[in-house]
């Protein structure tokens, strides 16, 4: 259910592009949700920073410490094949890549541009940042409403067990009032003085 809804919030995000330097729908397009976490590949993080994959595959292998698992991450083949089956790729429109991508979450795409440190890095991750900031409050507001939807149908439920109790006692009520109708009235001796002709 969470990735549904990461998918609409991404497809509300593409409503407000803004048009600096990249669109916030380019950039969107570029997020993945793999191993539970949003990322972006080297591929295309070197296609926005206007350098080759490999240079900046480089840039990052002589900074490796600055780049925990945390921070990236290399696909494993059988990601990288469903990533290839999710976007509806082939092999040629990825380029023939002999190696599995690396993936950068949101703290590794910061460090790029250190790594990097050029004016387009810096500006592209700029945006990006802001972009997973964005992404980020807008599940922390699905997850509230989530809570107020949970919150809402253990009530119904609660009021339900209620309902359930009252029309028991209810029904009860109907069934004895019923069985005192049906039944013959009995002839009563009146109380008080009897006159003879009585």
């Amino acid at each position: 259910m969470r990735d549904n809804f990461i998918v609409l919030v991404l497809i509300s995000m593409k409503q407000e592009i803004n048009n600096d330097l990249i669109p916030n729908e380019v950039l969107l397009n570029k997020i993945f949700l793999i191993r539970e976490q949003k990322v972006m590949l080297d591929r295309d993080l070197a296609k926005l920073y206007n350098v080759e994959t490999k240079i900046l595959n480089k840039a990052v292998k002589r900074n490796l410490s600055r780049f925990p698992d945390d921070f990236m991450f290399q696909l494993t083949k059988e990601e990288y094949e469903n990533l290839r089956f999710q976007i509806g790729t082939s092999s040629a429109n990825w380029g023939g890549a002999r190696y599995l991508p690396y993936a950068f979450t949101e703290q590794g795409i910061a460090m790029l541009s250190s790594v990097l440190g050029s004016e387009i890095a810096v500006q592209v991750n700029i945006r990006i940042i802001r972009l997973f900031t964005q992404l980020r409050k807008k599940l922390v507001d699905y997850n509230e409403i989530l809570l107020k939807l949970d919150k809402i149908n253990e009530t119904s439920l609660l009021n339900k067990e209620k309902l359930e109790k009252h029309d028991q006692s209810i029904l009860t009520i109907f069934k004895l009032l019923k069985q005192l109708m049906s039944k013959e009235p009995v002839p009563r001796n009146r109380i008080g003085y009897k006159r003879k002709d009585e």
